[in-house]
């Protein structure tokens, strides 16, 4: 895979994200954190007794081989967790943690953070949906139940995969002219969204108020919906996706929390559009709470890298505290570790857009590579690359990045 940039910027001490990593020396999956390009293995430093003031911290937590324990426990042992790490790093730096816990990002794999149980696909963005609806069935209006509640479909858990992981072009059936073929998807496309991970659950047939969501959100994650448009197109008549996103689903390695994002937190720009809106009362929020998080994703091919795209979070019509008081207002529990993403993060204006399918018109304006190559839709071998930092590149809150390569479709 294509080098990626140096993100040493993303990973200050105002961050203290958490991920699953292992190395040579640390051979079993664990649990770390990052400080610029320095991964740090928490079980070394709970055995040392580093954690030794933080109350009612599990004994062996830190040495699962996933996040799920921890994310699990209140959102305070979190808190308390990161203070003790970046109180300690501001003091001494790195020489405040033991020596053998520190390993150099390049000598780290880092593996899926959660295990998964769950996946809903939000559409959150306005933009979006406009675009989409536009140049698919050349109406640019808005599903009806857009402005009365955040719309989403259920995805395929078991497709989530760490950033890294190839994306193989799926087989699928789809219109070709007036004929309907199967073979190897001919749209494959990507989405940029951001996508809040589940922590402390909520049972079934519980009560949740948007305002109150943020305590079951362990962190957030750069999520990548792999989309095969033309097998998407037409299973989608009259159902929701299915096989045209199961290809994949990439997730950056690197949780990062609620805590580190408070310095961003924003209010959304008020829209209200459509007629006959509904609003439930668990929707409501005043602050009307979002983050100022600049996305960015860029595709590489021929060993040069092209932007394609560029949103802010902050531009989605519903927020992620929103997501998850509508996903449980029917019943439906939240269990540790499942993913509720936005959808595709675009604004308005040329070069704002999530997905390419928005950025070409579908394909009927290619884009153009630093390589001389064109796009419409994806080529195997295309890296896709997003991004995503609140603050500056250099000093602020940030995940790195979230990749995947797309390769060739294995014949039956």
């Amino acid at each position: 895979m294509a080098s990626s940039p140096d993100y040493a910027g993303h990973f200050s001490d105002r961050n203290i994200p958490f991920g699953i990593a292992s190395s040579f020396v640390h051979s079993n999956p664990q649990a770390t954190t990052r400080i610029a390009n320095s991964v740090i293995f928490l079980t070394d430093l709970a055995s040392s007794g580093f954690f030794e003031n933080v109350k009612d911290l599990p004994g062996g937590i830190f040495a699962e081989s996933t996040l799920n324990s921890f994310a699990a426990l209140p959102q305070t042992m979190h808190t308390a967790v990161r203070a003790a790490i970046s109180d300690a790093f501001r003091q001494k730096g790195l020489d405040a943690f033991p020596t053998d816990s520190i390993e150099d990002i390049s000598a780290v794999t880092m593996h899926l953070p959660v295990h998964v149980s769950d996946f809903a696909d939000f559409s959150c963005s306005l933009e979006h949906v406009k675009n989409a609806g536009r140049i698919i069935i050349n109406n640019g209006a808005p599903p009806p139940a857009f402005f009365n509640f955040p719309i989403a479909y259920q995805g395929r858990a078991s497709s989530v995969v760490v950033s890294g992981t190839p994306i193989e072009r799926p087989m699928g059936q789809f219109r070709d002219g007036p004929n309907i073929k199967y073979g190897p998807s001919q749209k494959m496309d990507y989405e940029m969204e951001f996508a809040a991970i589940v922590g402390t659950p909520l049972a079934m047939k519980q009560r949740l108020h948007a305002t109150d969501a943020d305590r079951h959100i362990f962190g957030f994650v750069v999520l990548n919906d792999w989309s095969a448009r033309d097998i998407q197109g037409f299973e989608m008549m009259p159902l929701g996706p299915c096989n045209g996103k199961n290809s994949g689903t990439s997730i950056s390695p690197w949780v990062v929390t609620v805590d580190a994002l408070k310095p961003y937190a924003i209010k959304a720009p008020f829209v209200e559009e459509g007629k006959d809106v509904v609003v439930p009362a668990s929707l409501t929020d005043a602050s009307r709470t979002t983050y100022d998080i600049q996305m960015q994703v860029d595709i590489q091919s021929g060993g040069s890298s092209t932007v394609i795209g560029t949103a802010n979070v902050s531009s989605l019509y519903w927020s992620t505290r929103q997501m998850l008081a509508h996903i449980v207002s029917a019943g439906a529990a939240l269990r540790t570790g499942d993913i509720l993403a936005t959808g595709t993060v675009s604004e308005a204006g040329e070069g704002s857009q999530g997905c390419l399918l928005e950025t070409t018109e579908g394909g009927k304006q290619p884009v153009t590579l630093k390589d001389g190559t064109k796009r419409s839709f994806l080529a195997d071998g295309d890296i896709v690359r997003m991004t995503a930092v609140a603050g500056s590149a250099e000093s602020g809150v940030g995940w790195g990045d979230c990749t995947g390569e797309l390769v060739s479709a294995r014949p039956y």
